[in-house]
């Protein structure tokens, strides 16, 4: 097997921390390798060191000659004067739309990417930093490598998108080094993983789940040391107390399996317990949405939509990126009225809504200060911490709680805006994308938290993991103007993309077919089909409620006043369903 890049006695210092510390390793043809550690302790200074960013103080750093590589890291920048297809397409030599169009690879990376839904012609200064991103992963995407380097690249992609790069990852051939929090992705694309600690790199066999695994076996082999030198010790000093004579035999150990350490772990939640504390705390009334429409301008989000959510609901949201998430949950805070329709909020309710902006905070409060500012200590669940343990939790140790908020990453903001949130001690929380910016240990103590946490939870993420692990239902925004209960899950939501992508490539090409012999563009086209399906939903609405009023008819037979204004209501339905089907069917003969 071809070595393609090797680092030996690699150190890396920023200041006086030592983030790479002798460190000497390879990467060979065809490995999948993911990087994992603690935010900080150097896996971006790794990754800029083996793909020649970044300079070595100490050892030596070679590469396999003529190697081919691609890096796109969280500092990766582009051209501002630049379209989509300047910084995609041109580089490779595809000039003309017909060379990239028959590459079956770059048409995938076009569309998995979302690069045809942003235009590609449209300028990348428009564009936000998770946009300019994936512009970044598809112009490395799109090339022919020997190895791939990634920093991160599921940040800012939905659900479905992180399912597609690990697909597309598994099909290519090329060696890939990849840091990710992402744990799905992990076990699902890498087959080796460097756990970067203390300046050292680690490396196991496996994913994420191995790794789990190997991890806490070399902690349990390290704790099994520890108590036998300890057991030696006082066995040595009893010896010494009573003679040499009293000692006969000498101490057996037998090596357990890594199995032994989870054999008597509970379940992670005792869902019949959390939810009666739930019911105790917030009664009957949670939120409810009524007959809610909501927009985005001339986008339609919801239509008529009803949605009740109980004490103790573990609910998680998902859809595609502008599916209107974000939306929705600030609709569910209570921080944007609703367009049509009505939301009702219990009255025993402490609402607490993690956002994706960071919020200010003085820059001389120190990171403890910040914390204790909301509560000294707080209950949740289970657990009863003071504000110095909850710091602990998300990654602040003893000293890095007097570190003033100022000189804080912005990852580390994120996790103090999430401790600041649960030291509140609220009892729905609606959280949006609460994993970006935390690494794997603090995702972990995360879970720990949520998973004792008696309340009403809404979450969106990207992290299928979280989404599984702490949520007991999935609901979808698909963009038909409704809200999709999933029994299924996640998979389900994947297979239901999957089904709805393949019949709107059908459905387009029959458009193109009908909008070439009808005359209208390919805007007008869409804007008219758009309009024919709403017109189909309202119908279907106005024959509910026309049966729904034949029933109130029956029952009103002996009271005249009531019947007569049923009756009334009825013909002004009949008029409007008339009006639609009117309507329809202009549209419908226009679209042949």
């Amino acid at each position: 097997m071809v070595n393609l890049v090797n680092l030996e006695t690699v150190s890396k210092s920023y200041g006086v921390r030592p983030l790479l510390d002798g460190v000497s390793l390879g990467i060979s043809e065809g490995e999948r390798i993911g990087v994992v550690g603690l935010n900080g302790g150097g896996k971006t200074t790794l990754l800029e060191v083996l793909a020649g960013n970044a300079d070595p103080d100490d050892g030596r750093v070679s590469q396999s000659r003529d190697l081919r590589m691609a890096v796109v890291t969280q500092r990766t920048e582009l051209d501002e004067d630049a379209t989509v297809r300047n910084a995609v397409l041109d580089p490779h030599g595809y000039t003309a739309e017909h060379e990239w169009a028959a590459d079956p690879r770059v048409r995938s990376v076009l569309s998995g990417l979302g690069m045809t839904r942003l235009g590609l012609d449209t300028p990348v200064k428009n564009f936000s930093g998770g946009e300019r991103r994936r512009v970044a992963l598809a112009a490395a995407l799109v090339r022919d490598l020997d190895l791939l380097v990634l920093d991160e690249p599921t940040n800012h992609l939905d659900v479905e998108g992180v399912r597609w790069l690990a697909d597309h990852l598994l099909e290519r051939k090329c060696a890939l080094v990849i840091v990710t929090h992402d744990r799905w992705f992990l076990d699902t694309v890498c087959n080796r993983t460097w756990e970067v600690v203390d300046g050292k790199v680690e490396q196991y066999e496996g994913g994420y789940a191995d790794w789990i695994y190997a991890r806490a076996e070399r902690a349990r082999i390290a704790q099994a040391t520890e108590d036998r030198r300890q057991n030696l010790a006082r066995k040595e000093l009893a010896w010494l107390q009573r003679g040499a004579k009293a000692r006969t035999s000498k101490p057996r150990y037998r090596v357990e399996a890594a199995e032994a350490l989870i054999s008597d772990v509970p379940e992670p939640r005792d869902s019949v317990e959390l939810l009666a504390f739930a019911k105790r705390r917030l009664g009957k009334t949670v939120l409810e949405l009524e007959d809610v429409d909501l927009r985005i301008g001339d986008r339609t989000l919801l239509e008529q939509v009803t949605w009740r959510i109980g004490p103790g609901d573990r609910i998680g949201l998902v859809g595609v990126n502008g599916s209107g998430k974000t939306t929705l949950l600030k609709l569910l805070a209570g921080e944007r009225e609703p367009d049509a329709g009505k939301r009702v909020e219990g009255k025993t309710v402490r609402m607490a809504h993690l956002t994706q902006e960071l919020h200010d905070l003085p820059g001389n409060w120190r990171v403890l200060e910040a914390i204790e500012n909301v509560a000294k200590t707080v209950t949740l669940g289970k657990y009863e911490l003071s504000a110095s343990q909850l710091g602990e939790r998300f990654g602040f140790g003893k000293g890095r709680q007097w570190t003033p908020v100022s000189d804080l990453s912005g990852g580390e903001r994120r996790r103090l805006q999430l401790a600041r949130l649960l030291m509140a001690e609220p009892n729905v929380l609606i959280l949006d994308e609460p994993t970006n910016d935390l690494d794997i240990d603090t995702l972990q103590q995360l879970e720990d938290l949520l998973d004792s946490w008696p309340g009403t939870m809404i979450v969106v993420s990207h992290d299928r993991y979280l989404v599984e692990r702490v949520c007991d239902s999935v609901h979808a925004l698909f963009g038909d103007g409704s809200l999709t209960h999933l029994p299924g899950g996640i998979d389900e939501y994947l297979t239901r993309r999957h089904s709805l992508l393949a019949a709107e490539n059908s459905v387009g090409k029959q458009a193109a077919d009908a909008a070439e012999s009808s005359g209208l563009s390919g805007a007008e086209e869409h804007a008219a089909r758009k309009e024919l399906a709403r017109y189909e939903r309202q119908l279907d609405k106005l024959a509910k409620r026309e049966s729904e009023l034949h029933e109130k008819l029956a029952e009103a037979a002996t009271e005249p006043d009531r019947l007569a204004k049923l009756n009334a209501d009825l013909q002004s339905l009949h008029q409007e369903k008339d009006d639609l089907e009117t309507r329809w069917m202009e549209l419908a003969d226009q679209l042949g």
